[in-house]
């Protein structure tokens, strides 16, 4: 394929995705029902339900205007040939390819990074504010800022040296090796997130002796749970929303609870959303869930490989010749009907075990206890009880709170 064919498959499938995702987004606003229905009357009041109404739609119309920007910038920069400019630029500075391809995506993330900035400052300081979510302070803003900088110039550019140097190394061949490498790193995050990430920007705090451990205790006995590690993690520091989650694997594995779930929910609902991440646990979804990632990205890689090495790709960005970190950029947009469809299935996939954890959590412990968790997390987090069948079918990993509701009734 012709450079010219490419930029305008490129430009095209840039095009399509972002008026897709503002069809979805359009027909999702649109299914929210201006009145209190009768369902939800024993969730919301009135002024919740119009409140959670109003969040929805101001993050709809704030979404539509960073993706419009988004769009609009890439498109333009694409098409005025800006990334093959950018490369020669940077050319003048390094003669060695990999610190070429180093210093172009390096450049591009902070130089996207700050752009950005006015964007998340309105919508943490101005948006959430409104909503009586945000709790972060400015110096917590930039704090966050400097330590994201800070990870992705360590994390994000070893990985990235060692790609390129596989590509270097064995040319389409790269990909068994780099998929060795990160398939590795995936498994290093999946058992140490919360030991070595998640404390550089949040505060995990082992649950207090009490009521409540002693019940999360009795309950872990009952279903044979190893119970090793639960932590409170500060969440209040940033905003007033609030959850929990379960990560690693084998004896890394950690169960943590944010500071808002625990400061909003009854010692039975708190028992009750643990079970429910117990559920994820016993029915070995975490397990399965690295396999699926590894599989995707082993599959990524490869169809990475057939195109990576495409002179008439970097000419279609507006380069001289060809330049890896050129067809890398191409690829991340031709790979993203892939990738879209790649995602619906996983989300089938997460719903699917959100409703089996959902059914341990009210086999082994007490579904009313869950359903009243569910419903004050969802009216605490303003969440939209009636979304879109197509926005849920391409976006939600989990299933809607009244679907789950309903399907715990029919047990």
């Amino acid at each position: 394929m012709e450079a010219q064919s490419i930029l305008i498959l490129l430009l095209s499938i840039l095009t399509f995705d972002f008026l897709f995702n503002k069809i979805l987004e359009y027909l999702n606003i649109k299914s929210m029902k201006p009145e209190l229905p009768e369902e939800v009357k024993g969730i919301y009041d009135e002024g919740k339900y119009k409140k959670s109404i109003a969040y929805a739609k101001a993050n709809n119309s704030f979404g539509l205007l960073t993706s419009t920007f988004s769009f609009v910038l890439s498109f333009v920069l694409l098409a005025t040939g800006f990334f093959g400019w950018f490369d020669e630029k940077v050319h003048v500075y390094f003669q060695n390819e990999e610190l070429v391809s180093l210093a172009f995506f390096g450049i591009l993330f902070f130089a996207s990074d700050i752009i950005n900035i006015p964007f998340n400052l309105y919508d943490t300081f101005v948006l959430e504010e409104k909503f009586g979510f945000n709790k972060t302070t400015p110096k917590t803003f930039i704090l966050d800022k400097l330590k994201g900088y800070a990870l992705a110039l360590v994390i994000g550019g070893i990985i990235l040296f060692v790609l390129l140097k596989l590509i270097t190394l064995f040319g389409p061949n790269f990909w068994i090796y780099f998929w060795v490498v990160i398939s590795c790193f995936i498994l290093f995050v999946n058992m140490f997130y919360t030991s070595l990430i998640l404390p550089l920007f949040n505060k995990l705090t082992p649950l207090a002796d009490g009521e409540l451990k002693e019940e999360i205790e009795r309950y872990s006995k009952k279903v044979n749970f190893p119970l090793d590690n639960i932590f409170v993690i500060d969440g209040s520091k940033r905003s007033a929303k609030s959850n929990a989650f379960f990560s690693g694997i084998g004896k890394k594995k950690k169960i943590v609870l944010y500071d808002t779930l625990i400061e909003n929910h009854s010692k039975e609902e708190l028992v009750a959303v643990l079970a429910h991440e117990v559920g994820h646990f016993k029915k070995k979804h975490i397990i399965s869930g690295y396999i699926l990632s590894i599989v995707q990205t082993g599959f990524t890689l490869f169809i990475m490989s057939l195109i990576l090495f495409s002179p008439e790709m970097s000419k279609a960005l507006g380069g001289s010749q060809l330049a890896i970190h050129l067809n890398l950029l191409a690829f991340g947009i031709l790979y993203s009907p892939i990738s879209h469809f790649i995602g619906v299935f996983m989300n089938m996939l997460s719903r699917k075990n959100e409703f089996e954890a959902d059914a341990f959590a009210a086999d082994t412990y007490n579904a009313l206890e869950l359903q009243s968790a569910l419903k004050r997390l969802s009216v605490d987090n303003l969440s939209n009880l009636f979304p879109h069948p197509a926005y849920v079918f391409i976006n939600y990993s989990h299933p809607p709170l009244l679907e789950r509701l309903a399907a715990m009734e029919k047990k």
